[in-house]
C-alpha cells in the first residue's frame, strides 16, 4: 500500500496561541452521570441531534445544534448553542433560535457576512447570518429562512422577509452556505431529501437565491438524503492540487445500518459538482459453491406458514421478482427469489433449509426487505402455551370499562374497547383491544382494573404505542399495583405493533393486585394499546418480529442478517471459520406484520472469500453505527476543514440509556485528502487541540512484544474509561488481533483487525447495556489495507463511546457503548496465532468538565 502522509500536525500550543482567553471563565463542574461523555460535547439536559451553524468567529468555535429544550426526546426543534475556545471545553449558552407553534427550526448553517452583502451588519461589525430550514407544522412545508446576530451569536433576530426560498416541498431542507471566492457569490447546498438530490443555489445577498444545478441520485440511496456539505481540500498536502468533497448524510441505508454519512470526491466549477467516485451496476457474485439459487423451487426446504393469517408469505414456490403492490425488487440473481411479500406484509411464517456441513470460510447470500433483526430471547408463539387469561377486552357491544368493573378518570370515562384490525396489524388477541387514542390523541386519564389475585409466578400483558416512562415528561405507561403501590411497569416502546411485556411476580404470589393504564401524554405517541393480561408459570417472552435470515448450529442462532428497509438485495458475508466442520441449517423468518414486514433472499453460496456488498463499494465517512449529520466549520483558522458529527443513530437515538440528556457530538475531526493505493481518499483525525487533554496521568507503553493466541490483561496503568490509545501491530500468523477496552467480568468492547478480510472492526455485542434496541448490538467494520505488513490504529475511549481511526485515517469507526462504571480494563488479544505489538501507548485524558 502506498500512502502519502499529511504534513506534521500543528501543535496544540500553536493553535491555542491564536485563540483569545476563556469564553466565559471557569467551565462548569464535572458531570458524573454514569454515561456522561468526558471529552465529547453533550448538553446539560434534554435532547440533541444534528450539529448546525458551525462557524468560527472572533476566537470562538460556535456549535449550534438541533435541540428540544423541553424534553429528552425529539420534538420542539430549536437551535441549541455552545461556544468554545479550543473545540473541547464548551460553554452551553441559552437557546439561540427557539421553536414556536407555527415554526420549528430545522438544520442549517451560519456564515459571517464580512462584506455585509445582506445589510444586516454595519461597517466593521459584520453580522452572523443563520440560514435554516423552517418547518411549518400546519402545512408540513419546509422552506429556507434567515436570522441574524450582531452580538457574537448571543441573540438572534428573524428576517422579516422569511422564508427566502420556498418550493412548496415537504422534503427540502438542511442548507449549508459558504462564500465561493472564485465565483464571488454565496453558494447553498441543500437536499431534496426523498429525490436523493443535492441542489445548489447562488446568491449575492443571502436573501435572493437562484438555482444552479443538481447532483444525484448516486451511490447510496436507501433512505433520505440529508445535511449536505461541499468544501475544497488539497490532495496530499499540495495546495496547488485540490479536489472538492461533497458529504451527503443518509438515513436509513448506511453501511452499518440506519443513519450514516457518505462522501463524493470531484470538481466544482462554481455551478456544477462532478463526482469522480460514482459507482454503477451491481457487484459480481462471489466465487464459491452454490447452495441455493431458488431457480427450481424450494427443493429440500421446509415451509411453515401461520394458518390463521391467510396465505403464507412464501407461497409454494419462489417468486419471479416483484409481487403486485410491492416496490420494484432489484439486484437478485436469475429469474426468482424468496419473497415473503406474498399476501402483502400481513402473513407470517418461516422456511428451514436442509442441513449442511460448514466446510468453507464464508457463507455469502443476497438479502433485502425489512430491517427487523433477530433478537435473542424471543419466541415464535403468538400466545404463550398454558397461559391463563386474567383480563381481556371482549366486552359485549357498547359495554363501557366502568360497567365491566374498571375505574376510569379524565377523558377515558365512558369509553369502550374497540374492534381492532386484523391481529397481524396490531398484534392483539381476539377481536377487541383497549386504546387510549381518543379525541385525536388529546384525551388523558387512567383506567384501573378490578382486583385480582396473583396466582402464578409470571404475568404478561400486550402493550403497544406510547413509550413515555414519565422520567422526562407525561407518561404513557401500564402499571401493576399491589396494595395500591406501583411494583411493575411497561410501555409500548413507540411501536404500533403490540408485544408481550413480561413481569416476574413470584414475590407477590397470593396477593391482590390491579392493572392500571396511565395516559397523561398528548404529544406524539401520546396513547397506549393494551390487551390480554395473562398469568403463566414460565417467563413471558416477547414475540419475535424479525424479518431475518439466521444460521443455526446446535439449535442456536450463530449468525444473522436482515434487510435495510429496501427492496434492493445486497450481499451479506458471514465469517464461519470458527465453525468449520459443524452441521448447520438456515432459517428464513418473517414474523413481522408491520411496515417492511417481509424478507427477500437469494443466491446462498459457500466461499473462501467474503462477498462484497454494494454499500461497501461506496465511500463512507465512518463505518461505525454512530456518526451522522457530519458538517464542517465555516472560516476555521488556517484554512483547516474541521467537521463535527452527531454521535447517534436514528434506529435507537430515542432509547439510549442516558439521563438527563440524550445525545452527544463526536470528536471534532480535521479532514484531508490523501492518495491511498492510487485512489484519492478522505482521511481524518481528531482536531489537534485534543492533545491539550493529555496529562491526566502516567501513560502506559509497550514495545516489540510477541502476543500469542489468547487475551492478555494489561496492568492497571492501562485501565480507564477516558483514554487515548495508539497501537501498531506487525502481522504474523494471527487471524484477528487488537484490543479489549472498557472490559469487566462479562463486558468488553473489542477493537481489532481481521487479517484475512483486511478489515478494521469494532464488536460491541458484549459492551454493556445493549438490550434497549435490537439494532444496537453488532460488529461494525471497514476496509483497511496493510501498510508494509503493519496495521496502525488510534482509539479514543470515553464513558459511552469509542472512536477508532485506522491507518492514515482512511478508515474510521464510531460506536456508542454503555458499560458498567466498573468496566475499565484494557487488554490485548490475538486469535489463531501470534502478532507482534510493535508499539502501544495508552494515555489517560483529562475530562473537559472541571
Amino acid at each position: 500500500m502506498r500512502v502519502r502522509r499529511w504534513p506534521a500536525a500543528i501543535t496544540t500550543a500553536a493553535v491555542m496561541a491564536t485563540l483569545p482567553g476563556s469564553a466565559s471563565g471557569a467551565p462548569p463542574a464535572t458531570r458524573e452521570e454514569p454515561h456522561r461523555p468526558q471529552i465529547h460535547y453533550s448538553p446539560e439536559r434534554n435532547w440533541m441531534n444534528d450539529p448546525n451553524g458551525l462557524v468560527w468567529h472572533e476566537g470562538e468555535w460556535h456549535l449550534f445544534y438541533q435541540h428540544n429544550p423541553e424534553g429528552s426526546r425529539w420534538g420542539n426543534m430549536s437551535w441549541g448553542h455552545a461556544v468554545s475556545r479550543d473545540l473541547f471545553h464548551w460553554q452551553e449558552l441559552p437557546v439561540a433560535i427557539p421553536w414556536s407553534a407555527d415554526e420549528h427550526i430545522f438544520s442549517g448553517s451560519v456564515v459571517v457576512d464580512e462584506r455585509n452583502t445582506s445589510g444586516f451588519g454595519r461597517p466593521g461589525a459584520p453580522a452572523m447570518v443563520a440560514v435554516y430550514t423552517s418547518a411549518y407544522p400546519a402545512t408540513g412545508i419546509q422552506a429556507q429562512s434567515l436570522a441574524y446576530s450582531t452580538d457574537r451569536g448571543r441573540t438572534w433576530t428573524k428576517y422579516a422577509g422569511n422564508p427566502v426560498l420556498d418550493l412548496g416541498s415537504r422534503e427540502f431542507r438542511d442548507p449549508k452556505v459558504f462564500w465561493d471566492a472564485d465565483a464571488g457569490q454565496w453558494v447553498m447546498a441543500i437536499v431534496l431529501a426523498t429525490e436523493h438530490k443535492v441542489r445548489f443555489y447562488r446568491s449575492a445577498d443571502l436573501r435572493s437565491w437562484h438555482h444552479l444545478s443538481d447532483f444525484g441520485p448516486a451511490n447510496a440511496v436507501g433512505g433520505v438524503w440529508e445535511v449536505p456539505d461541499l468544501f475544497e481540500l488539497p490532495v496530499d498536502g499540495d495546495p496547488t492540487r485540490t479536489k472538492w468533497v461533497l458529504v451527503v448524510n443518509l438515513n436509513p441505508g448506511a453501511v452499518a445500518g440506519g443513519s450514516g454519512a457518505q462522501y463524493f470526491v470531484g470538481d466544482w466549477d462554481g455551478t456544477t459538482f462532478t463526482a469522480d467516485n460514482v459507482v454503477t451496476g451491481d457487484p459480481a457474485p462471489p466465487a464459491g459453491t452454490l447452495f441455493a439459487d431458488f431457480e427450481d423451487g424450494y427443493a429440500g426446504w421446509t415451509v411453515e406458514n401461520d394458518p390463521e393469517l391467510g396465505p403464507g408469505p412464501f407461497g409454494t414456490a419462489p417468486y419471479p421478482g416483484t409481487v403486485p403492490g410491492q416496490q420494484q425488487v432489484s439486484s437478485f440473481q436469475g429469474r426468482s427469489l424468496v419473497n415473503s411479500f406474498l399476501g402483502l406484509d400481513a402473513p407470517t411464517g418461516r422456511m428451514l433449509s436442509p442441513e449442511f456441513t460448514l466446510k468453507q470460510d464464508y457463507v455469502n447470500l443476497l438479502v433485502g426487505g425489512g430491517a427487523h433483526p433477530h433478537v435473542p430471547g424471543t419466541t415464535t408463539a403468538f400466545v404463550p402455551a398454558g397461559a391463563e387469561t386474567v383480563f381481556d377486552f371482549e366486552f359485549p357491544a357498547g359495554r363501557t370499562y366502568e360497567e365491566a368493573g374498571w375505574t376510569a378518570t379524565g377523558g377515558l370515562r365512558d369509553r369502550t374497547p374497540v374492534a381492532g384490525p386484523a391481529r397481524s396489524e396490531r398484534g392483539h388477541v381476539g377481536e377487541k383491544l383497549l386504546t387510549t387514542f381518543v379525541e385525536a390523541d388529546t384525551a388523558t386519564g387512567t383506567l384501573t382494573s378490578p382486583t385480582f389475585t396473583i396466582g402464578h409466578d409470571h404475568l404478561g400483558v400486550l402493550v403497544g404505542a406510547g413509550g413515555h416512562t414519565g422520567s422526562d415528561g407525561p407518561p404513557t405507561v401500564v402499571e401493576l399495583l399491589v396494595d395500591g403501590q406501583v411494583v411493575r411497569t411497561a410501555t409500548g416502546g413507540f411501536s404500533g405493533f403490540m408485544n408481550w411485556r413480561g413481569w416476574d411476580v413470584a414475590e407477590f404470589r397470593g396477593r391482590d393486585a390491579q392493572l392500571r393504564v396511565v395516559d397523561e401524554h398528548t404529544g406524539g405517541w401520546g396513547h397506549l394499546l393494551v390487551d390480554h393480561l395473562i398469568a403463566t408459570d414460565e417467563p413471558v417472552l416477547p414475540r419475535s418480529v424479525e424479518t431475518a435470515v439466521n444460521l443455526v448450529v446446535d439449535g442456536e442462532v450463530v449468525r444473522t442478517a436482515t434487510g435495510r428497509d429496501s427492496e434492493r438485495l445486497d450481499w451479506v458475508a458471514w465469517d464461519v471459520r470458527e465453525l468449520a466442520g459443524r452441521r448447520a441449517r438456515l432459517e428464513i423468518n418473517d414474523f413481522n406484520s408491520g411496515g417492511w414486514g417481509h424478507v427477500l433472499v437469494d443466491h446462498v453460496m459457500f466461499g473462501d472469500r467474503p462477498a462484497t456488498s454494494a454499500l461497501e463499494r461506496y465511500d463512507w465517512v465512518d463505518h461505525g453505527k454512530d456518526y451522522y449529520a457530519a458538517v464542517s466549520y465555516n472560516d476555521a483558522p488556517g484554512g483547516k476543514r474541521i467537521l463535527i458529527g452527531w454521535m447517534n443513530n436514528w434506529q435507537y437515538a430515542g432509547d439510549v440509556p442516558t439521563s438527563p440528556w440524550r445525545g452527544a457530538m463526536a470528536l471534532p475531526r480535521e479532514f484531508g485528502l490523501t492518495t491511498v493505493d492510487g485512489k484519492i481518499r478522505l482521511v481524518q483525525r481528531p482536531a489537534a487541540q485534543i492533545r491539550g487533554l493529555r496529562g491526566g496521568g502516567t501513560a502506559f507503553t509497550l514495545r516489540d512484544a510477541i502476543l500469542g493466541a489468547g487475551v492478555r490483561n494489561l496492568p492497571p496503568a492501562a485501565a480507564g474509561d477516558v483514554l487515548e490509545i495508539e497501537a501498531e501491530f506487525e502481522l504474523r500468523d494471527a487471524h484477528r488481533f487488537g484490543l479489549h477496552v472498557r472490559g469487566g467480568d462479562d463486558e468488553r468492547t473489542v477493537i481489532g483487525y481481521d487479517a484475512a478480510a483486511r478489515r478494521l472492526f469494532v464488536d460491541r455485542t458484549r459492551s454493556g447495556q445493549t438490550e434497549f434496541s435490537p439494532h444496537f448490538p453488532g460488529v461494525h467494520s471497514g476496509p483497511l489495507a496493510v501498510d508494509g505488513n503493519r496495521v496502525r490504529m488510534t482509539v479514543y475511549v470515553d464513558r459511552s463511546s469509542v472512536e477508532v481511526f485506522g491507518g492514515a485515517g482512511e478508515t474510521a469507526i464510531t460506536d456508542q457503548i454503555f458499560p458498567a462504571t466498573s468496566s475499565d480494563q484494557t487488554r490485548l488479544f490475538a486469535e489463531g496465532g501470534q502478532v507482534m505489538v510493535r508499539s502501544l501507548t495508552v494515555r489517560p485524558l483529562r475530562p473537559v468538565w472541571r
